[in-house]
């Protein structure tokens, strides 16, 4: 139980005093109510005796009476309806409120000093920290205490009130004050009426009420006498007369009034009855209908705050106002001035009144000092001289009636030793006991008189004697099975041994026990049960049996009396939070409890307190639904009590946690928040849009964009994808797009990016790089991307849904701004987009788009979302709501009702973590992503494409159209184009004359310029000649940056322009994505944005076609045109397709050569019906003469070799585009291996090394066009393609598309392409350690032999006479030729001999006449012949080819040896005539 402030001891003799009557004519009462008092009210402050007092019991021993307290009062002859006690007492409980921040209420735990009351709590305090602290902190606790004034004071006023009955005598009149004014004209005939008037209501049948204790009751006489007013000598004289008559011990004169009324207040005389007065005493009551106590709330609140707490549940805001111990025993910390609520009104108002005369008007007023020592001094004088003898008396004569009538010894005493020595007769149990509650004892049975003696020994703290008469009284009334006498005679002789000074037999809780359950089951009295109860408890808990009284107090708990209930369970709380190991949750549910039978009881305000104390133990533990259920009736209390801020912080709590509450119950708590805060808008309608707490925004998750919503596809056009928020963000697209902006602007700015420079976002996500302010455009929407998220499982409605923004005017095309001007709104400004309805499915995350319209350049501030929060129609009632209260409020909640507010959106920065001070802190970098700059006007570029393919075979040139439409009010310019694949796109040449003409709509048109030819050009090449200036690659420049050839370079408002693009395949299978980025700028320069950009990203997916490989290799044949430098060139074509694209052949129809040095001459393995087919897996191979070109300078030189009857043009668009561009690709990737291969190794190259390898190098490419005949639909399709190959090496195979490494050397093109299907387990992992070693100074056997070029010219067969001649002389002519752009030193060298005897048996033996080394000089490409003579004995076959040849370069002194063709013989046939 609660800390009171009484001891036990005190509380149970204040409950049990002697009651003393008060007659008083009217004339005194009249004197007394000058000072606003009555006689009985006068009296009451001094009834408590300040001394002690002496008596003798039966025995005549001495026997002290220490603080003795007697109550006065009127004379009632009515007993006190039940209903008016019901009334006083929920009027006691319902005024008696927890302090106001006084000091009241410590817990002194550990080291803590908590000041419970007070809102200020340290905050060190450890009881919210977690559950073991609050353990451990209470187990330490050395005091705890907690008052409920309350309880005190319902308690004394329920034992005040409690009715007399027959069964016992403690609250039956023992004597009688007649009180008469000595201003009478007849004071002693008044006396004589008095008395009269105490004797017919004492002893007349007409009155049962009140009780009297003895027959001859005590009268004592008291002459009132008014000092200020009355003639002291006539009273002097009636008091005399009084004293004849009564004798001096039976009447008194008390003087009062000293200070006359009228008289000002020249001193301040303490008001000793204010405390008194204000608990209302049932005497003083009129009677009351025996109707429920009720209280009227507001109106309003009828309709949905239902009294029961049915569905009870509760919030964080409350919470968080209750910072306070959980177990706080007080008010809400954050409501000190709501429990004055006006809504709380009381059915009847006689509490208020008799509270406002009271604390109004001043009571004493006519009182001094001195007239307050006097009413101390006549009570004392009554006491002494007139109650105590007389109780004295009646004490001796009932002993003495006992012993003459039950023939017993002189003394109780001794008779009790007899009784309790002897054998004693085991008592019944409770249960066996007969249902006699109705006995009935005569007023003279000697049973009663024992209980009678027994009570006035307990009256007069005689508690040894009292204990022995009821005990013995128990015995009688137990053997007559008089269970309401019983019980009572055990009730007050537990408390009798209990008080026993010195504690000679320990506490019978039994007896109490027994009492309790007598009265309760037996007797159906609930009211003595519940005396028993209070007493047992405060007697348990001061002996620390705090279970034993938990138990007790919340056994009585019982649905008939609410009120009751509440408090018993409030105490038995504080019960188990006293204990030695506190049960801190036992006390919080135990507060549950009485929280919701206080509601019951219709005290709200001690309701609402129990759940806040029970809400700081269960919140933040996890347990959602009990703190739910708190928080959801913590909303309701405050609602009632018109605390409404916090009543929607509590259903605020409820929402945004993530509540585990079935659908229908989250219903009504939404239903009910949404009332509750529609009731707090009201009043104050002009206020700020409050926060509101559903539903979830994750802000962070915010996304912004600028710009109109992209077009979709219409037919056969295709917008450009560019970007829009239904696109998901990845990190590494965003990184090349960036790329392929920097690089379009750096082109822009001759190579330079502008510092100012800042990559174009129309996305701002969470990812993107959002520290700068970003730039949209006037007259262009900002989108705003919100991510709700409704954590209920019922939907949410949000109607009436925009942004919220803050704007500031301002020109930047000024030079200086001028004041600008701040507006929150105005539509000429900005224009926002409204979503009327917004539906929120349980649990459901949505995104929800809003648009603002900037029409005027400035800064903009987007704070957030404002919209009405609702629920979907409903037809349901609220659950806790009677029916009966009417539908239209429920129609009011549940049609659609909804509340106005807003949420901010608040996103935070990126962590910093550069600097060491961020890193050694937590700083956040901003994020501007909600404030935008507004520019000026921009133009803005529409981008669709016509026919595009989403499907190409490798290679296959495609034509399509784009169309470039300008929806601004700005003209554009500087259209440009960067991707990444400049491959695979071209928009023809420069000049028009290389682009070709639209082709018609015939299907089988070619997307080439094409020429026919004659047959007879079908060996030879066909030469032209074309500058990669002319198709955007000229020097310095970069090929992925492209110019759109727009006409006049504009393209002006409204306007719209449709251009050729072809496309080219790319070589690998597979699904390829090629962004583009479209560039272009405004005529009028602007200070903020200087470019503007639009993405497209295609997706083409390619099948394989064909796969071409080719080798060049340098002719045996030196012929004498020219410089006789030529080559062959193998090009071998392999159909890889796998008809999955519905292709049935491949027609090889050209191939064509480009190179600044070399050109395709002829075709020389060409079949007679020149048509090459290639069907699935075919391959076929081709074989072709290479010339040097002639006087070629920087333009490349075209050679078209056609297998058909038209030519392609290979040096026109888009055949040569495709070719530069494959070939500006292949140059960055060799670059960009040599670069990582080679690195600081190319510095330390070998000059002579550097030349002999130029030897080997060879710049020639090789185009091969075909033609694909498919079919799709029952319908012939023919697709037009090419492939390229870069001959780099002599001897070198060169492939159409990059290789991968590995097996591809060993095995088969076709092979490899089998095995590349196969699973990638077989790739073989390689570790290698790169050696930073320049690279070696003597080159290559292959490079080597490319330095000088030797051929032998002689007759394939020579037939020579050997009968006639024996030697036979043959003339050779050996060309050297060198290779080399430097002059080499030759040394020829014939002694070399065969020694290989394969050799001399298949070849023979020869010899060479005449000079057998040659030493000579040959300029840079120079042929020199020489002339040789071969000398053969006899017929046969020869190898020519025997002579060694070392060459070295002139200013070099290493001599090399250069290998010869050794694997191609030079056989010559000696025959004989």
């Amino acid at each position: 139980m609660a800390q009171c402030v009484q001891s036990v001891q005190e509380f149970i003799q204040d409950s049990f005093v002697p009651l003393v009557a008060a007659l008083c004519s009217e004339e005194a009462e009249r004197l007394t109510r000058k000072n606003n008092l009555g006689f009985s009210e006068l009296v009451k402050p001094f009834c408590r005796l300040t001394s002690e007092v002496h008596m003798r019991d039966p025995n005549n021993q001495l026997h002290v009476i220490k603080n003795l307290k007697i109550a006065v009062n009127n004379i009632i002859t009515h007993s006190p309806q039940p209903g008016g006690i019901r009334k006083l007492l929920n009027d006691v409980v319902s005024v008696s409120q927890p302090a106001e921040g006084l000091v009241t209420n410590v817990i002194t735990a550990g080291d803590y000093d908590l000041n419970i009351s007070d809102r200020s709590v340290k905050a060190s305090v450890p009881w919210y920290n977690n559950w073991k602290d609050t353990l451990m902190e209470l187990n330490t606790s050395t005091f705890y205490s907690a008052t409920t004034p309350w309880f005190e004071s319902y308690r004394e006023s329920f034992l005040q009130s409690m009715p007399a009955s027959d069964h016992e005598f403690l609250n039956h009149y023992v004597a009688c004050m007649l009180v008469v004014s000595s201003g009478e004209p007849e004071p002693v005939e008044q006396f004589l009426k008095l008395s009269q008037e105490q004797h017919r209501i004492q002893h007349s049948s007409e009155y049962a009420y009140p009780k009297w204790f003895i027959p001859n009751t005590l009268k004592y006489y008291v002459l009132l006498h008014d000092v200020s007013a009355g003639e002291e000598q006539r009273a002097d004289s009636v008091y005399e007369e009084m004293k004849q008559r009564y004798g001096t011990q039976g009447c008194y004169l008390l003087k009062i009034n000293s200070r006359g009324s009228n008289r000002g207040a020249d001193e301040q005389i303490p008001d000793p009855w204010s405390q008194y007065l204000q608990k209302n005493s049932i005497q003083n009551q009129e009677s009351y209908d025996d109707g429920p106590y009720t209280v009227i709330s507001n109106k309003n609140a009828d309709h949905l705050i239902s009294d029961g707490l049915d569905n009870d549940i509760q919030v964080d805001g409350l919470s968080n106002n209750f910072k306070a111990h959980p177990l706080q025993l007080d008010h809400l910390s954050d409501t000190s001035s709501s429990f004055d609520g006006t809504d709380y009104i009381k059915t009847t108002s006689s509490l208020h009144e008799s509270k406002k005369t009271s604390s109004g008007t001043p009571h004493g007023a006519c009182l001094t000092l001195t007239d307050h020592d006097r009413i101390r001094q006549f009570i004392q004088e009554f006491t002494f001289r007139g109650l105590l003898p007389h109780i004295e008396k009646t004490i001796r004569q009932l002993n003495d009636q006992l012993i003459s009538r039950k023939g017993l010894s002189r003394s109780l005493f001794s008779a009790t030793k007899k009784w309790f020595s002897g054998s004693k007769v085991p008592e019944k149990s409770i249960n066996e006991l007969k249902n006699t509650s109705g006995l009935l004892y005569p007023p003279e049975a000697p049973e009663l008189q024992i209980r009678k003696m027994a009570d006035l020994c307990f009256l007069v703290q005689h508690y040894e004697l009292a204990y022995s008469c009821y005990h013995t009284a128990k015995k009688d009334f137990l053997n007559d099975q008089a269970m309401l006498y019983a019980a009572g005679a055990l009730e007050m002789a537990a408390v009798s041994a209990f008080l026993q000074p010195g504690a000679p037999r320990p506490y019978p809780a039994h007896y109490m026990d027994t009492a309790i359950q007598t009265y309760r089951d037996i007797c159906k009295n609930m009211v003595l049960a519940e005396r028993c109860v209070l007493l047992s408890a405060e007697i348990l808990k001061s002996q620390s049996k705090y279970s034993d009284a938990a138990a007790l107090l919340i056994r009585l708990t019982s649905e008939d009396s609410d009120l009751r209930s509440a408090l018993l369970l409030e105490q038995a709380a504080h019960c188990f939070i006293n204990m030695k190991s506190p049960m801190v949750r036992k006390f919080a549910f135990h507060m549950i409890l009485a929280g919701h039978r206080y509601s019951k009881a219709g005290q709200k305000k001690h309701a609402l307190r129990c759940y806040c104390q029970a809400m700081q133990v269960y919140k933040g533990k996890g347990w959602s639904l009990a703190e739910d259920h708190i928080n959801f009736t913590i909303g309701r209390q405050s609602f009632t009590l018109r605390q409404l801020d916090n009543a929607v912080s509590a259903f605020r709590h409820i929402l945004i946690n993530d509540s585990k509450q079935p659908a229908a119950q989250q219903g009504t708590f939404l239903r009910e928040y949404l009332y509750v805060y529609k009731n707090v808008t009201q009043l104050s309608p002009d206020g700020p849009l409050p926060q509101l707490p559903l539903p979830y925004i994750n802000n962070s998750a915010t996304r912004v964009f600028f710009g109109h919503d992209r077009r979709p596809a219409e037919g056969e056009k295709q917008a450009a994808t560019h970007i829009s928020l239904d696109q998901e963000y990845d990190c590494e697209s965003s990184h090349q797009w960036k790329e392929l902006e920097e690089q379009v602007v750096a082109v822009v700015n001759k190579g330079i990016i502008p510092s100012n420079f800042q990559p174009t976002q129309y996305c701002l996500n969470s990812y993107s790089d959002n520290s700068k302010f970003p730039l949209a455009v006037v007259e262009e929407p900002v989108t705003v991307e919100v991510a709700f998220r409704n954590p209920l499982k019922v939907p949410l409605l949000l109607t009436d849904l925009s942004l919220l923004w803050k704007f500031q005017s301002k020109d930047f095309s000024a030079k200086h701004n001028g004041a600008t001007k701040e507006l929150a709104c105005g539509n000429d400004m900005i224009g926002a987009e409204v979503i009327a309805e917004f539906l929120i499915n349980s649990e459901e995350t949505k995104m929800a788009r809003l648009k603002l319209f900037p029409h005027q350049t400035g800064e903009l501030h987007v704070l957030g979302v404002v919209y009405n929060l609702g629920t979907i129609q409903g037809t349901m009632m609220l659950d806790g709501i009677d029916p009966s209260i009417g539908l239209q409020a429920g129609k009011l909640v549940y049609n659609g009702m909804s509340v106005r507010g807003r949420q901010d959106l608040e996103i935070q920065g990126p962590r910093l973590n550069n600097t060491k001070e961020e890193k050694t802190s937590i700083k956040y970098g901003p994020d501007r992503r909600l404030d935008p700059i507004i520019t000026e006007e921009m133009p803005l570029l529409e981008v669709f494409f016509i026919n595009f393919p989403t499907g190409l075979l490798c290679g296959e040139i495609r034509k399509a159209y784009v169309e470039f439409v300008n929806v601004s009010k700005c003209p554009l310019t500087a259209l440009k184009v960067v991707s990444k694949h400049p491959e695979f796109f071209t928009f023809g040449g420069n000049t028009a004359v290389l682009t070709p003409l639209s082709p018609s709509a015939s299907e089988n048109c070619s997307a080439y310029k094409t020429v026919v030819t004659d047959s007879t050009s079908v060996c030879t090449a066909l030469m032209s000649s074309a500058s990669s200036v002319n198709f955007g690659l000229g020097t310095g420049s970069q090929p992925e940056v492209i110019h759109v050839p727009l006409p006049d370079s504009v393209l002006l408002p409204g306007a719209s322009i449709q251009l050729p693009m072809w496309l080219h395949g790319p070589d690998e299978e597979g699904v390829h994505e090629i962004n583009f980025l479209f560039y272009y700028e405004s005529i009028k320069k602007h200070s903020k944005m200087c470019h503007r950009v639009l993405r497209h990203t295609a997706v083409i997916c390619t099948s394989r076609s064909l796969n071409v490989r080719a080798t060049v290799c340098r002719s045996n044949a030196l012929e004498d045109e020219g410089k006789g430098d030529n080559m062959l060139v193998f090009v071998d074509v392999e159909n890889i397709n796998t008809s999955e694209a519905g292709v049935k052949e491949f027609h090889i129809v050209q191939v064509s050569s480009n190179s600044k040095h070399w050109k395709l001459q002829k075709a020389v393995n060409l079949s007679e019906d020149k048509d090459y087919k290639l069907a699935s897996r075919e391959r076929g191979k081709l074989c072709f003469k290479a010339v040097r070109c002639k006087n070629s300078g920087e333009n490349y030189t075209f050679a078209d070799i056609v297998f058909g009857n038209e030519q392609i043009i290979s040096s026109a668009s888009p055949c040569a585009d495709f070719f530069f561009r494959s070939l500006s690709s292949e140059l960055k990737r060799t670059h960009a291996q040599s670069n990582m291969f080679q690195g600081a190794a190319k510095q330390s190259f070998d000059e002579a090394v550097r030349l002999i390898q130029k030897c080997s190098e060879v710049d020639l490419n090789i185009v091969v066009l075909w033609k694909a005949y498919v079919v799709e639909d029952n319908k012939q399709l023919i697709l037009e393609g090419q492939h390229h190959v870069v001959l780099h090496t002599v001897g070198k195979e060169a492939f159409s598309f990059p290789q991968k490494q590995g097996f591809k050397k060993i095995l088969g093109n076709s092979d490899w392409e089998d095995l590349e299907q196969e699973s990638s387990e077989m790739v073989l992992l390689k570790f290698f350690r790169p050696e930073n070693t320049s690279l070696p100074t003597r080159p290559t056997p292959e490079q080597l032999s490319n330095l000088i070029k030797t051929s032998l010219h002689y007759p394939e067969s020579f037939n020579h006479s050997f009968h006639q001649k024996s030697l036979c002389l043959v003339p050779v002519t050996l060309l050297l030729s060198n290779c080399s752009e430097a002059d080499v030193d030759v040394i020829i060298d014939l002694r070399h001999k065969t020694t290989s005897p394969e050799a001399l048996e298949i070849h023979g033996s020869f010899t060479w006449l005449g000079q057998t080394q040659y030493k000579l000089q040959l300029k840079s490409q120079e042929v020199y012949s020489l002339q040789l003579k071969a000398c053969f004995v006899r017929t046969g076959v020869y190898n020519l080819g025997t002579h060694r040849v070392f060459a070295k370069l002139a200013d070099q002194v290493t001599l090399f040896e250069t290998s010869q063709q050794n694997s191609m013989p030079a056989l010559i046939i000696i025959s004989n005539i």
